[in-house]
């Protein structure tokens, strides 16, 4: 072997491999090897080397990984067009380029060298500038293929790792999320996060011994930083650390929040928030919306009585203008009482026609009586994973489910 200087790639600033240009010539005459190496002598950022022995040429090829392989085709032992099939069917060598070496131009055999993979074909030897320039331009185009392929490959990586930090942010999310209650108040949810994390978060406990909060609210976006932003509400709304804020007071709530997260001091992000409190000795709902959809009531005298209330009151998304003002408003239990608290992924859903599901289609689903040994809401789920074909949701899908 004749070598200029080392071929190992070395790396730069950047995150990408810088190769250096690496020639491997394959012939059985010494005196072509010398021949080249004397015309590449003066090319500092080329390193050659020399493969007399073509037996070895595929093993030295996919240990040197050369930016372009010249291969004479005339050898003792075995053929140079079958050496270039070889080449191409080696997974470390099948992209390098092939410079095809010859002692004559023949266009039948420069057709079956093009057929079975060569790149370009030179009749021995060329001129100095002329070898040079050809072993440049194709050393050019497989670093860039090498390039570009390491950059997808940091790319694939880079999204792996996205996705296990979205995946481990949402289990965090759902920690954060309380248990089902099943005393004189029964409640339970679901919270299944959509292929991107999304800003959902909710809860509910009771304030005192007669006064029950129940809350769901959505940033905008996804991401980590809307789900950050939904925690620090969340957990402001179950420690109650608002000062001067009564939490029995929806509307007080929510001036309280808009005032404390607007959206400038938050990377721009705002949410909606359905925000109530049950009072059990008035069997009464107050509640307070900040852009958020309406909770669906079904309250009467029996199930089968039940008529279907949409709770919904003036108010904008919270932390989007400082002057934004909030309204309480209140509505009666009946003996029979059952309320459903989502955010808009629970009905904003597409089918795989692109037609969206309208929001009253959405409430007829809802109310619904399910099949025995079946939660609502998993029924509904399972509604809105049928209607669009597939189990991963777009947005995330919360829901509460509360039985007074």
């Amino acid at each position: 072997m004749i070598s200029n200087q080392g071929s190992n790639p070395v790396r730069t600033a950047s995150s990408l491999t810088e190769h250096e240009i690496t020639v491997l010539l394959v012939d059985d005459q010494a005196i072509i090897g010398e021949a080249v190496r004397r015309m590449l002598a003066d090319e500092n950022d080329i390193a050659f080397h020399f493969c007399s022995d073509p037996t070895r040429a595929i093993t030295m090829a996919a240990d040197l990984s050369p930016t372009v392989i010249l291969q004479d085709l005339v050898m003792p032992e075995i053929d140079g067009l079958t050496l270039v099939k070889f080449y191409r069917a080696n997974a470390k060598t099948k992209d390098i380029p092939l410079i095809v070496l010859s002692t004559k131009e023949e266009p039948k055999i420069k057709a079956e060298a093009f057929a079975l993979g060569a790149n370009d074909y030179l009749v021995k030897l060329p001129d100095k500038i002329e070898l040079i320039a050809r072993i440049r331009y194709h050393s050019k185009g497989y670093i860039n293929l090498l390039q570009r392929n390491e950059a997808y490959q940091a790319l694939v990586e880079s999204q792996r790792k996205l996705a296990d930090e979205l995946t481990q942010a949402a289990a965090y999310v759902k920690s954060l999320l309380p248990s089902p209650m099943n005393d004189e108040i029964k409640a339970d949810w679901r919270f299944i996060p959509s292929t991107s994390l999304g800003g959902d978060s909710f809860g509910y406990h009771w304030l005192d011994e007669d006064h029950f909060a129940m809350y769901l609210l959505d940033v905008c976006g996804h991401g980590v930083g809307s789900a950050l932003l939904s925690i620090s509400v969340m957990n402001v709304l179950r420690s109650q650390s608002l000062p001067k804020t009564d939490f029995k007071k929806p509307a007080e709530v929510l001036n309280a929040l808009n005032e404390n997260f607007q959206m400038e001091k938050h990377n721009n992000l705002f949410f909606t928030l359905w925000y109530g409190v049950y009072n059990k000795l008035k069997r009464q709902i107050v509640y307070g919306t900040g852009g958020h959809p309406p909770a669906i009531l079904i309250t009467g005298k029996t199930p089968e009585a039940a008529k279907i209330i949409k709770l919904k009151a003036k108010g904008l998304m919270v932390g989007g203008m400082p002057e934004a003002t909030f309204e309480d408003a209140q509505t009666e239990l009946g003996e029979f009482g059952k309320l459903y608290i989502f955010s808009d992924g629970a009905f904003e859903v597409f089918t795989p026609d692109k037609m969206m599901l309208k929001f009253d289609e959405f409430v007829e689903q809802l109310v619904k009586p399910s099949e025995p040994g079946i939660s609502n809401i998993d029924r509904i789920l399972k509604f809105v994973r049928d209607l669009q074909g597939s189990d991963d949701l777009e947005d995330d899908f919360s829901m509460i489910e509360v039985n007074f």
